[in-house]
Formats: C-alpha cells, structure tokens, sequence
C-alpha cells in the first residue's frame, strides 16, 4: 500500500501501488498557482481503492475541476475531474510518506512549463542549506 498525509497529519490515506494508473508531472500554472510551486506531481488512481482518513475541504478550482485540501493546515491532497476523468482521483505525489517509492513516468502541460525548469541542472546544488 503506497501512504500519505498532509503536512499537520489530520488527513491520511492509502491506496494500492497496484491500482496507480500513473504519476505524472503537471506543469500548468493553475497546478502551481494552488502548489505555490513550480510543478506538482499527481498519482493518478480508481477513487474506489483511495481510502482517506479526516474530511478534505474542497472547492471549484476550474468549471469541472475540484481541489480538496485540509483545512487546518493546507496542504493540497487530491484532485477531481469528473468531466474529463469519471470516478478517477489524482493524489499529490509530495504528500506520500515515500514519494521516492514511485517515481514518475511523464510531464504534462508542457507548453506552461516556467522557462527555467530546463535548466535546472545548471544550479548550484547544496545538501543543506548553504554556510
């Protein structure tokens, strides 16, 4: 079972490895713009087999979109689509307690995709903070 949570620990949840139909990338700005981050990893499942523990809040963040997050601390957790993806849940990768245990297979959103992700490899790298 692949686990998660958000950041203060009143929503958990858990879903078979086996029912994640994909992780992916997503580069658009409405994923940054609720992330407060350059791109969001989404860890796509049948909501059937995602079992969530505590009540996500949620709200209308496109005409069909709906963002569902806690709200005692705010994390982003889950997205839903029904128009475009029924009876499907897409589940923030970051908030796994093993992100690393799956790692992604594609980008999408693409064309939205901040110029200077490209080149990230470039950057200096530090383990830790910089002395």
């Amino acid at each position: 079972m692949l686990t998660g949570r958000c950041h203060c620990g009143a929503i958990h949840y858990a879903m078979p490895e086996t029912e994640v139909l994909h992780h992916a990338l997503c580069h658009c700005g409405d994923c940054r713009r609720h992330a407060g981050a350059p791109m969001v990893g989404w860890v796509m499942v049948p909501a059937q087999h995602l079992q969530v523990t505590g009540e996500p809040r949620e709200y209308r963040s496109s005409e069909h979109g709906r963002r569902r997050f806690c709200a005692a601390c705010g994390t982003g957790l889950f997205y839903v689509n029904e128009a475009m993806l029924p009876r499907m849940v897409d589940v923030q990768s970051g908030t796994l307690d093993d992100p690393a245990a799956l790692p992604p297979g594609a980008q999408i959103q693409l064309a939205e995709r901040l110029p200077w992700m490209d080149r990230l490899d470039a950057l200096p790298g530090f383990e830790r903070y910089p002395g």
